[in-house]
C-alpha cells in the first residue's frame, strides 16, 4: 500500500494531518533539512511505529521538533548557558541541540539509559511543522528514511520508500526539501561539542 500524499498547502490536509498524529499515526512531514517521519512522542505505541518502520535501532534515541519557545522549556527547560547561546544565534533553524530532558518530560525515545536523561531539540525553521507542532505539541521526528540510506527530499521519494509500509499513515507534500541533516551539538553547562556535523558547519557553530 502507497501513502496517500497530501498537498501541504491545503489547510485540510493539514487538519488531517493534524488528526492523525493524535491518533498515534506516523505523518511523513516536510522540514528546513530534510523530509521527516514525526510522530507524538506521548503516544508510546506511535513511537514504537517509527521505530519499526524506520528500522531505526533502539539505542540511536528520536529527536524532538518544537514549535515555540514554550515548547522548548516543555521539553528541556531552561537551557544551561552553551545551549541558550546557540539556540539564541541559530533557532529557528538547522540546529539539534542535545540538553538535559526536563523533569516530569519522561517521553521514551529510545536512546538507551543515557536517552532517559537527555533530549535531542530542535527548533525548525519550516512553517508546516511548526504548525504541526502548535497543534499537537512537540513532535519525534526522524529523516524519512530507512535506517542507513540516503535522507528523503521530495514527498515521492517518501512514499516510494515505504511503499507497501502500512504504518506510514500520509505524506504531506512541501515541495523539495533539499537542505543537509541537521548538525546535532550537545551542550551541558557552559560547554559544548558537536556529534554530527550537518547543515551548519561545527566551525561556525563553535565560533558562538
Amino acid at each position: 500500500m502507497t501513502p496517500a500524499v497530501l498537498e501541504a498547502d491545503d489547510p485540510g490536509a493539514l487538519e488531517r494531518a493534524v488528526a492523525l498524529l493524535r491518533d498515534g499515526e506516523v505523518v511523513a512531514v516536510p522540514t528546513d533539512t530534510v523530509y521527516g517521519l514525526a510522530v507524538d512522542p506521548r503516544l508510546p505505541e506511535a513511537v514504537e511505529r517509527v521505530f519499526a518502520l524506520k528500522e531505526r535501532p533502539a539505542a540511536v534515541a528520536l529527536p524532538i521538533l518544537v514549535g515555540s519557545a514554550e515548547q522548548v522549556e516543555v521539553v528541556a527547560g531552561v537551557l544551561e548557558s552553551a545551549a541558550r547561546g546557540l539556540a539564541d544565534r541559530w533557532w529557528p533553524g538547522p540546529l539539534t541541540l542535545v540538553v538535559p530532558r526536563k523533569r516530569g518530560f519522561d517521553a521514551d525515545l529510545g536512546g538507551g539509559p543515557t536517552g532517559r536523561w537527555t533530549v535531542g531539540v530542535r527548533w525548525p525553521d519550516h512553517p508546516v511543522v511548526r504548525a504541526l507542532c502548535l497543534a499537537v505539541g512537540p513532535l519525534a521526528v526522524t529523516s524519512a528514511n530507512p535506517h542507513g540510506r540516503p535522507p528523503a527530499t521530495t514527498a515521492d521519494e517518501v512514499a516510494g520508500a515505504f511503499v507497501g509500509a502500512g504504518s506510514l499513515a500520509a505524506v504531506l507534500d512541501g515541495g523539495v526539501c533539499a537542505g543537509l541533516p541537521s548538525t546535532v551539538v550537545e551542550c551541558r553547562g557552559p560547554a559544548s561539542r558537536c556529534l554530527r556535523e550537518g547543515r551548519i558547519p561545527w566551525a561556525e557553530v563553535g565560533r558562538g
